[in-house]
This record gives C-alpha cells, sequence and structure tokens, in this order.
C-alpha cells in the first residue's frame, strides 16, 4: 500500500449530530471530534473546518448499552478515553503509512474494553454494560480507522461508489457480507441487532478491526449509529451524501428518524477538501 506524497496539506470539513428518536427517552449514542496537536488536544464543534498542516482529527461515534443508564455510560467513557488517550500518539508522521498508528489504534480499543469490563463486573448498575465504537484518525494523507460492533464507516471517493469499510460485528452482517441475505432481509431479520462483538459487554476478546486508507481529495467519509442504518438503505445514503448541503450530518440523522426513529441516530461526515482547490 503505497502512494507518492505531496507536499500540500488537506483541509478537512466536519459535521455532526445525534438524536434520541421517537421512542427512547434517553440518548445512549455518543461522538467525538478532536484536533490534536503538539500544543495539546482540543475539542471540535459540531460543524467546523480546519487545515491538517500541523494536526491530526480524530472522529468517533459510539453506541451504548446495558440496562438502567448503563448504556448511555459506556458510550461516553469510550469517547473520554480516546480523549486521555490517544493525543499522547501524536506526533507527525512525515513519511506516509505507518504500521505503528495501527497498533495504537489496537491500544486503544483494548484500554476501553478493559475500563468498561472492569466497571460491568465491578458494579451491579453496570452489569453487561458495553458499546460498539467506530474511530477515524486523520493525518494529512492517510486516515487509520479503527473499529467494533454495528456501527458503521462509509466512504464516498469523488469517483467511484460508495463502499462500508468496516464489517458489521453481527451474524446478521456476515450472512450479508457472503451474499446469503440481501440489504432488506438484513434490515428484517431478527437477529439484526444481536452483537458477537462489543467493548465490554462480558466479551472475553473485543480484537478490532483496523486499517488504512489513502486519502484523496474528495473523498467523504460517514460515520454512523445503527439507528441511521435502520432507517436508510446504503442506495440512498449515497445519494444523499453525493448531494453538496450544510450540515450533512444534522440532515442524515434528521432523514434516519424520519424514516424510522426507533433508536438513537447519530451522524458524522468528514470532508477532505485540497485548500489549493478554493
Amino acid at each position: 500500500m503505497k502512494k507518492k506524497e505531496k507536499n500540500n496539506s488537506l483541509t478537512f470539513s466536519w459535521s455532526g449530530h445525534s438524536d434520541c428518536g421517537t421512542v427512547r427517552k434517553n440518548n445512549e449514542d455518543a461522538f467525538l471530534g478532536l484536533l490534536i496537536d503538539y500544543s495539546g488536544v482540543r475539542y471540535l464543534g459540531k460543524i467546523g473546518e480546519a487545515d491538517s498542516a500541523a494536526a491530526d482529527f480524530v472522529f468517533a461515534v459510539s453506541d451504548g448499552m446495558g440496562g438502567a443508564n448503563a448504556g448511555e455510560f459506556a458510550s461516553k467513557i469510550a469517547v473520554e478515553k480516546i480523549t486521555k488517550i490517544l493525543p499522547s500518539f501524536f506526533h507527525r508522521n512525515a513519511g506516509g503509512y505507518s504500521e505503528a498508528m495501527e497498533n495504537v489504534l489496537r491500544e486503544v480499543f483494548a484500554e476501553i474494553h478493559r475500563a468498561l469490563d472492569y466497571l460491568g463486573s465491578s458494579y451491579e448498575e453496570c452489569r453487561d454494560m458495553g458499546a460498539t465504537l467506530s474511530l477515524c484518525w486523520f493525518t494529512p494523507h492517510w486516515l487509520y480507522f479503527g473499529h467494533v460492533g454495528d456501527s458503521r464507516i462509509y466512504r464516498l471517493p469523488e469517483n467511484g461508489p460508495m463502499t462500508q469499510i468496516t464489517e458489521d460485528d453481527t451474524y446478521v452482517g456476515w450472512l450479508y457480507r457472503n451474499g446469503q441475505i440481501n440489504e432488506r432481509e438484513a434490515k428484517n431479520h431478527p437477529r439484526r441487532n444481536v452483537l458477537q462483538k462489543s467493548l465490554g459487554s462480558g466479551h472475553q476478546f473485543a480484537e478490532p478491526q483496523v486499517g488504512a486508507i489513502a486519502l484523496e481529495p474528495g473523498d467523504r467519509f460517514l460515520l454512523c449509529t445503527d439507528g441511521v442504518t435502520d432507517g436508510l438503505y446504503d442506495e440512498r445514503l449515497e445519494e444523499f451524501l453525493r448531494e453538496s448541503q450544510d450540515d450533512p450530518g444534522k440532515n442524515i440523522v434528521r432523514l434516519a428518524v424520519e424514516a424510522s426513529g426507533r433508536d438513537n441516530a447519530t451522524a458524522m461526515v468528514i470532508d477532505v477538501l485540497d485548500p489549493s482547490a478554493k
């Protein structure tokens, strides 16, 4: 996996939003945007734009689960752990793809898994608490991603079809990937929400899916929880993402809630821009 590096940096713009939906009273989803540079880390707003010349950007969505308020607590722990762990690994990676950065993501997921597991086994009110996590770490020319659960990361290049770059950690997801059921059957399968892997929840192992993608100007990425994909088919998501609009994260969540609303819905849209094209 090699790519000729460019001298110019890229610009990232982002839009994120979360909604309880029309059925649930509390929101067990959480999302995160961070800018990391030599001075430290700072939280990003729901909407923004910034250059990658001297900073990395981290975006993540998490869907919590557990009794009482444990699910809401679990997703918050997941994103807070990212904030504490990743900044210590920041460095300006001038060369290109780095396998070490994928190993950092594995350690981040392992640390979150240990924290949720400890709380779940130590406190009755936290029993069986767990969370999904889909994370994107943007460096000047590479995206490093990590994933556990059934939240998703999609990539839409400027020229080419949209692809789901994460794999749902469900039996239904396995059936769909292997062509044994179609998308409609997957959405209506009675076991569609049964996770085979999550952070915490008493799972002994939670090895994340990790990978890297060489970035190109015009790339658009979508991170979302299953409350978004519950009501929206991939074809509709791609159609929407190809449209140019303000605050796409909020609008995707609005569409998802209108289409279903049975679950919390969270979406983040990140655009990779060429500053010289402005």
